[in-house]
């Protein structure tokens, strides 16, 4: 079994993978990342499902592998049950800032972690 400093890594190593525009334009590799009881509540407000999301990430900012990219800073997570992991962290996507807190889960030893969870506050200055 994975120690919790593991499992926290794990999901900070996905959540990461989600930021890389090789990802974000692979539905494929999203899917793998992506719970398929996934919701998102958007910096906009806008509230995704797995199929929405799915169908729009590779259409979304970060996507572009010569464009800007989402810079992530101050991750860090917490173990709140065996195979759940609550992540918090900010992001910079050229003036944008955002403050982030995501959810992964792991279904059981052995299965990949996946993203159930994900929230972004726009920050507008502090």
């Amino acid at each position: 079994m994975q120690s919790a400093s593991e499992q926290v890594a794990a999901a900070i190593a996905g959540e990461l993978r989600l930021m890389d525009p090789g990802v974000r334009t692979s539905r494929a590799q999203a899917a793998q990342l992506l719970d398929p009881d996934f919701v998102e509540v958007g910096a906009s407000g806008r509230r995704w499902t797995y199929a929405e999301m799915l169908a729009a990430l590779p259409e979304m900012q970060g996507g572009a592998e010569d464009g800007p990219r989402y810079e992530a800073s101050g991750m860090a997570g917490v173990l709140l049950a065996p195979g759940l992991v609550h992540l918090t962290y900010e992001t910079a996507f050229g003036d944008e800032r955002a403050r982030r807190s995501s959810i992964w889960r792991r279904a059981h030893e052995g299965a990949d972690w996946r993203l159930l969870y994900h929230q972004g506050t726009p920050v507008r200055g502090d």
